[in-house]
């Protein structure tokens, strides 16, 4: 079984809704990539399914994003810091709006994540966007405990981060052998 077609059992046909918001972003010219776990699993050494794609566009290009998305058959539920989108399948899109995630496009790489072509943010940004998710005390806590562990996933796949790492992190992070 491929990467692709493992993600489309997980997610009851995941992989078609996937594609098509990568096409409809695509089409629509939008700057945009996959942040959260989607992009962990493309910079950590073993990807882990996950039924979320979180996404963020460049802020002049929310509006067009929602429309095409919305145009293309996702249906759209906006909150105060997110636009979330459903197909077809059990995938749930989450379009952030935060401020922080802003500029996260702008340096976005090409990347396969399960066998699918998309953009994901680059190393540090998905980095920095995963403490910034743990550093949320009204977070639930089962969603810190999967913040951390993919925190941890990051520094053991690229020990320099370990640096990068606050002092209540280290404390929960074993320093990886740089050997």
């Amino acid at each position: 079984m491929t990467a692709k077609q493992f993600f489309d059992w997980q997610t009851s046909g995941g992989t078609n809704d996937v594609m098509r918001l990568v096409d409809c972003l695509e089409r629509a010219d939008v700057a945009w990539c996959a942040i959260d776990g989607v992009a962990v699993n493309h910079w950590a050494e073993h990807p882990i399914v996950t039924q979320d794609v979180d996404i963020v566009v460049a802020a002049d290009a929310i509006a067009r994003a929602v429309s095409a998305l919305e145009a293309a058959g996702f249906r759209s539920e906006r909150f105060d810091w997110s636009v979330n989108f459903q197909g077809h399948s059990a995938v749930s899109i989450q379009l952030s709006t935060e401020d922080f995630y802003r500029d996260f496009p702008s340096r976005a790489v090409a990347a396969d994540v399960h066998g699918i072509l998309l953009r994901v943010a680059a190393l540090e940004d998905t980095f920095r966007g995963k403490i910034k998710a743990w550093s949320e005390p009204s977070r639930r806590q089962s969603k810190r405990i999967k913040d951390l562990a993919d925190i941890a996933r990051l520094v053991e796949t690229h020990p320099r981060l370990w640096d990068a790492l606050t002092d209540d992190l280290k404390q929960q992070i074993a320093r990886p052998d740089r050997g």
